[in-house]
């Protein structure tokens, strides 16, 4: 667990790696691609080198926290004129990529 000295703030925090665990989408975005799903790996690897997309800036300072501290991580990004989330469990077990209406 990552700990904030004195004076720090929780701005300043980098984020690290982590692990998405198995990879899964919904059916609509299965829809979406049109079943190519390697169109989503640029959005997935975006999310998994830590580029939140286009959440708000302050979901962006929580994923960088929950990066060192087990929480869940939510990216934001759009596709094909759509939003789309990524979302990785707390426990690091699965990695959903879906649209804001299925979830």
């Amino acid at each position: 667990m990552t700990e904030i000295s004195q004076g720090e703030l929780i701005t300043d925090i980098t984020p690290i790696a982590f692990n998405l665990g198995s990879v899964v989408l919904t059916r609509g975005m299965d829809e979406l691609c049109g079943g190519n799903h390697a169109l989503l790996l640029p959005l997935l690897n975006r999310h998994d080198n830590c580029d939140w997309g286009n959440c708000y800036p302050e979901d962006a300072i929580q994923n960088n926290w929950a990066t060192h501290n087990k929480l869940r991580i939510m990216s934001v990004y759009e596709f094909l004129g759509e939003a789309v989330w990524i979302i990785t469990e707390s426990d690091r077990s699965v990695t959903t990529i879906l649209l804001p209406t299925e979830y």
